[in-house]
């Protein structure tokens, strides 16, 4: 009989923006889920994200960001990634993210976008369905 791999999901709040009770929930609902969560705190920055990635390695790594900031940092966060030839995570964001914003993030590799309001379940699913094993 196999064991089944526990799935972890590194949760970051990066950039200035101090509001982490969106984070601290969806943190919450995926380790009632059965995942391992390892959430980073505020004001992450992109080498702070990439080098938890590295020494954590995890199945996901959600961001979350309320200021607005995610066409500065986020697409320096995947670069990053990517520089260090990590490409088998998935990599999602939650916060307020305009439609259009969300075609070039996309574009960069981001699945997933869950904004306020989003069901608790549905990130939950999210991350089950759509890790890349």
């Amino acid at each position: 009989m196999t064991e089944q791999r526990i799935i972890k999901v590194l949760v970051c709040k990066p950039g200035l923006d101090g509001h982490d009770r969106g984070a601290k929930v969806i943190a919450r609902a995926l380790r009632d889920a059965g995942m391992e969560v390892i959430y980073t705190g505020l004001h992450q920055t992109p080498d702070d994200i990439v080098n938890t990635v590295i020494q954590e390695d995890p199945d996901a790594v959600m961001l979350s960001l309320l200021s607005g900031s995610h066409n500065a940092l986020c697409p320096v966060i995947m670069e990053k990634l990517k520089a260090q030839g990590i490409d088998d995570v998935l990599v999602s964001v939650g916060g307020i993210i305009p439609e259009e914003d969300k075609i070039s993030l996309e574009e960069l590799g981001f699945k997933g976008f869950h904004g306020p309001g989003t069901e608790l379940k549905e990130i939950v699913e999210f991350v089950k369905k759509n890790l890349k094993r």
